[in-house]
């Protein structure tokens, strides 16, 4: 799944509470956005979730941003991935054990996340207040977690490329996820749409997805 995203600046908007409403009753006073890109995007922070850190990071202070650090190629293969989400995690809490985390996946990067799911256990478990996923090729139908770019239903009963091979998102995870696909994303939602398409490249510009995502990282920081 190859794409190269070209995109304007967004502006960054700030939603819901003021800023200082948010740093007085913030749960998590230290916090590390670990985001991890799709594939085809270079080293670094993905396309899909600038927009929305800056409004995060604006609204609640304390935070940081880690860009997973894995090939993203064309193979598909994103263990490195993977491993270096959970090396993260579990040395932040070496590190800090009061920090806390959200983790962050566009595409195979959203795949990369959803792996790393079930080695998160414990406190490093316990330390991830969310997670936010875009485009996941592991979108199962019918989990409570399912919501499209508006937060509505039509891609809640839906499945990604990926379903068939029988990996999704854990159930004691389901929670403290978001897992947003839009409708006739070819990645994430194979019924109305295949493969890498307009609908699977609209995520970074779309003021939805970004809203959303936005609100919901707020909501798990400051819980």
């Amino acid at each position: 799944m190859h794409f190269t995203l070209l995109l304007p600046l967004l502006a960054a908007t700030a939603y819901a509470a003021p800023v200082e409403d948010r740093v007085k009753r913030a749960g998590c006073s230290s916090y590390t956005i670990i985001n991890t890109r799709g594939t085809g995007e270079i080293q670094g922070e993905s396309s899909g979730f600038r927009t929305m850190n800056g409004n995060i990071q604006s609204q609640v202070k304390g935070g940081k941003t880690y860009n997973t650090v894995y090939p993203a190629g064309a193979d598909q293969n994103s263990a490195a991935g993977t491993a270096d989400i959970v090396k993260q995690v579990e040395s932040g809490l070496q590190s800090n054990p009061s920090q806390c985390f959200i983790l962050e996946g566009y595409s195979q990067g959203a795949a990369a996340t959803v792996s790393a799911m079930s080695q998160l256990t414990g406190a490093s478990f316990d330390a991830v207040k969310g997670v936010f996923l875009i485009g996941n090729p592991d979108h199962k139908s019918g989990l409570a977690c399912n919501v499209d770019n508006k937060g509505g239903n039509t891609t809640k009963n839906v499945n990604g490329l990926s379903a068939m091979l029988g990996k999704s998102i854990p159930n004691e995870w389901v929670s403290k996820t978001m897992d947003v696909c839009i409708y006739g994303d070819g990645v994430c939602d194979t019924t109305h749409g295949y493969g890498i398409n307009a609908a699977h490249l609209q995520y970074p510009m779309d003021s939805n997805t970004q809203e959303l995502g936005t609100n919901f990282v707020v909501k798990q920081l400051t819980a």
